[in-house]
């Protein structure tokens, strides 16, 4: 495909291109969200707001990598970056680029661009699938056919429209008589836009009931309640009206992993919590999330976070 030679544009007083009025209005927006969060952010953590499914994360430094489920939602960075893995697959967004998951998946993070003048600051929107699918049902796209089932996580480039909605709702903290009536608004408006995105067809999934994306999500709600218990990949798929070969291919395709990789995240993840916020030894920890064996567990638990239990989590308590 041929492309307009770069001498074609009018070069600004350094020799280099403008920046394009969609560029301008995304770093103007960019910068807007950051002040605007870190007036309700104004130290390290994870802030909770008044408005349902929004809240904030604030760091000033670059962090360890920490595993975790990442919820279905809407990651956008106001200021610095960030690093997330799913299984062996690597997602890079910034204050460009956002991050949009479907559905709940155990994922590692890493904050690795953040600084006490400029610290890492991100605003995250829970999709409830029950949202999504009230909108799916009026939007224009469900005529279209769906594409099938792909990756409950992208990342896409911001646009200047999804900027200024979710600048409109975080300066709704400011009037908190506004928020019950004009927050379901505004959240709908960033629910349509992403239906009308690039990932619209991902998001669609889990709100089209009976859709193969639908589906798998539902399996991936019975395995998180019960994750402890045997993997019984039929018993799953009867759940779910799929057969158990429908059941992994698209499972797979969703979350990139297999049922029983994905069963084994949430047992040593979870384990993991256990043995940071409880006081339980290695032992009482893997049979609590469903292990038999305490020796596979430490295998397994060194293999994923690359140190048996207890030395990892001492190593986590003083970093």
């Amino acid at each position: 495909m041929e492309t307009s030679p770069v001498s074609a544009n009018p070069a600004s007083p350094s020799g280099l291109p403008p920046a394009s009025s969609a560029d301008a209005r995304i770093e103007e927006g960019r910068a807007a969200l950051a002040a605007a969060i870190e007036r309700f952010a104004s130290e390290d953590g994870i802030h909770a707001t008044a408005i349902d499914n929004l809240r904030f994360s604030r760091l000033s430094a670059p962090s360890a990598p920490m595993g975790g489920l990442q919820e279905p939602a809407l990651c956008l960075i106001a200021q610095g970056s960030k690093r997330t893995l799913l299984g062996e697959e690597v997602y890079h967004y910034d204050a460009t680029r956002y991050l949009l998951a479907s559905v709940d998946l155990p994922i590692t993070g890493q904050v690795i661009q953040a600084t006490p003048e400029q610290p890492y600051l991100c605003f995250v929107l829970k999709l409830p699938p029950a949202d999504i699918a009230a909108l799916v049902t009026q939007a224009e796209e469900v005529s279209a056919p769906l594409p099938p089932p792909s990756r409950g996580i992208a990342v896409s480039q911001c646009d200047p429209e999804l900027l200024d909605a979710a600048l409109r709702l975080v300066r709704l903290l400011e009037t908190p008589r506004d928020i019950p009536l004009l927050a379901p608004l505004i959240q709908r408006e960033i629910h349509y836009r992403l239906l009308r995105s690039e990932q619209g067809g991902m998001l669609r999934h889990i709100g089209v009931a009976e859709s193969q994306g639908h589906r798998v999500a539902r399996a991936i709600g019975w395995l998180r309640q019960n994750f402890h218990q045997p993997l019984r990949i039929d018993h799953i798929a009867r759940q779910v009206h799929m057969s158990p070969s429908a059941l992994h291919h698209h499972f797979k395709a969703v979350t990139a992993m297999s049922p029983l990789q994905y069963q084994k995240q949430l047992r040593l993840q979870e384990a993991r919590r256990l043995l940071l916020t409880e006081v339980v030894d290695a032992a009482t920890a893997g049979h609590r999330v469903g292990y038999e064996s305490p020796s596979q567990f430490s295998r397994e638990y060194s293999r994923m976070f690359g140190a048996p239990p207890l030395r990892d989590v001492e190593r986590l308590r003083t970093s």
